[in-house]
């Protein structure tokens, strides 16, 4: 298994206000290992105890991983009670494309200091 690390920037943009659950796309730009940007569509579920939400999204990343061109999609399920999360980002079996077909993997996010963070643990 090889791993990629590096940052990205982030833009969500709601796409329906008020509705439940909440709707927005989602624009990255990566940067290190994997260069390239990413799209997708995110919905969110917010509850009135703070601290307790939850996410999913489906994301399609186009650019370079390692020296190798292609797509891929991501799927993102995370769960945050009182707090405490929980984030799983997963390759869609199948999804790779170019010199990326056959991808799999996970993709582990943090935060520090206000940087997105990523390392990309993966099989090709």
């Amino acid at each position: 298994m090889a791993q990629a690390t590096g940052t990205f920037e982030v833009e969500t943009t709601p796409i329906a206000d008020d509705a439940a659950p909440g709707r927005m796309s989602i624009a990255k730009q990566f940067s290190g290992d994997l260069t390239g940007s990413g799209t997708g569509q995110m919905l969110t579920a917010i509850t009135a105890t703070e601290g307790s939400m939850a996410y999913v999204a489906v994301e399609v990343v186009a650019g370079t991983l390692e020296g190798k061109h292609g797509s891929f999609t991501l799927v993102h399920t995370g769960v945050m009670e009182r707090g405490a999360s929980s984030l799983s980002v997963t390759v869609v079996p199948d999804s790779g494309t170019e010199e990326l077909t056959g991808l799999a993997g996970t993709m582990a996010i943090d935060i520090v200091d206000g940087e997105h963070r990523y390392t990309f643990d993966y099989d090709l």
